[in-house]
């Protein structure tokens, strides 16, 4: 779940992080307002999206009639598909510096990870590649957590030695803060330092564990709604796992885990997966309307199915889709794999049922899907 900004700050702000005085804005005249009172401002888009500033969504405002003007001009606007509904209306700052301090989930390192970088205010991808030696990251043991010493050597690299200490105190406030707070992601950019050496982060950008949801439901009442397409929004109501993605090769498989490689593996060979859909044991009741979803789907030229089971019988999973498929009909290529628990019945009654043979590997009919998804189109 993501955040807007003036739902994020707030977090920072309790874990002792400085973050300028603001006043939220619905109108034209409550921008206005806030402005009579706070003196010079920046007018500030709230949408759960990046590149606010270069759509236009961040205008600074040195009165109460130019913030007017600049809400005028903000609301209603589209950013990264949100209507702008409400304003930050905040205080400006005398900047001397601008860092960037994140730590997000790291796949990789199976943690949380540190990053930092003495080049804040710009997209983080653009320093990565641009200027990979400003960008410094650790991976942090969350048994142990975030040591000072471990910030310290972190920013020394790139920072001067006055400003050590406290980037060090505030990097372990960010930490105590994401782990607080389930985040997959916690980002300051940019973390400004000021003319008097102070710090103060001017941005902030959040998403919670979707997981942890439940362990957090009072702090998700001030997230934003993830924005559904009517597939996802369908699947949703039948309780079934589905998010839409740009490629062609369809995807149904049991379990996130087992659907996530063939995404994966779908792209290793050179094809883009169409969707994300688990059905797991669910198939034999729900099949029919999961394969609805991807008819749907006119990007869709080709589809595998991919069941693998454990305690999960891999027959009674097949059996739903082939009663789905011999219902609805679909004219879409479709190629197997299936092994575990029941397998030689599912390939059996596969034959039997639909004429079709599930191939040997789960990499050969991937391959079989992405060719034939390339013929079609």
């Amino acid at each position: 779940m993501n955040f807007e900004e003036f739902a994020a700050k707030p977090l920072l702000a309790k874990a002792g992080i400085r973050v300028p005085g603001s006043a939220m804005a619905a109108t034209v005249d409550e921008a206005g307002a806030a402005a009579e009172k706070l003196g010079d401002v920046m007018v500030k888009a709230q949408v759960p999206t990046g590149k606010r500033g270069k759509a236009g969504g961040i205008v600074r405002a040195t009165s109460a009639a130019e913030a007017k003007a600049a809400a005028e001009k903000i609301l209603g606007m589209e950013i990264g598909g949100y209507t702008v509904e409400k304003l930050l209306v905040e205080q400006c700052a005398s900047i001397a510096a601008e860092y960037y301090a994140a730590i997000l989930n790291d796949a990789a390192s199976k943690g949380p990870l540190l990053m930092f970088s003495d080049q804040g205010g710009m997209d983080i991808e653009e320093i990565a590649q641009t200027q990979p030696d400003r960008l410094r990251q650790i991976p942090i043991d969350v048994r142990h957590g975030l040591s000072t010493d471990d910030a310290k050597a972190l920013v020394a690299p790139l920072v001067d030695a006055s400003q050590h200490d406290d980037l060090a105190e505030l990097l372990v406030k960010l930490y105590q803060a994401y782990a607080d707070n389930d985040a997959e992601l916690l980002e300051i950019n940019p973390l400004a330092v000021l003319d008097d050496n102070s710090l103060l982060a001017l941005d902030c950008k959040f998403t919670l564990d979707d997981s942890a949801i439940k362990r957090q439901q009072e702090l998700s009442l001030s997230g934003t709604p993830e924005k559904l397409t009517g597939r996802e929004l369908a699947a949703q109501q039948l309780d079934l796992k589905y998010i839409d993605l740009e490629g062609s090769v369809g995807v149904l498989a049991n379990g996130a885990g087992l659907t996530m490689t063939t995404m994966d593996v779908i792209t290793h060979y050179g094809g883009s997966p169409a969707n994300f859909l688990e059905i797991g044991g669910e198939a034999y009741t729900k099949a029919t309307e999961a394969l609805k979803l991807m008819i749907d789907n006119d990007k869709i030229n080709s589809l595998v199915v991919n069941f693998c089971g454990a305690f999960a019988r891999t027959d009674v999973m097949t059996e739903g889709v082939i009663n789905a498929w011999q219902e609805l009909k679909p004219d879409i290529p479709v190629f197997f794999s299936i092994h575990g628990t029941g397998s030689i019945e599912a390939r059996q009654m596969l034959t039997d049922r639909l004429g079709m043979t599930a191939f040997e590997t789960m990499d050969e009919a991937i391959q079989a899907a992405i060719q034939a998804a390339e013929a079609k189109s």
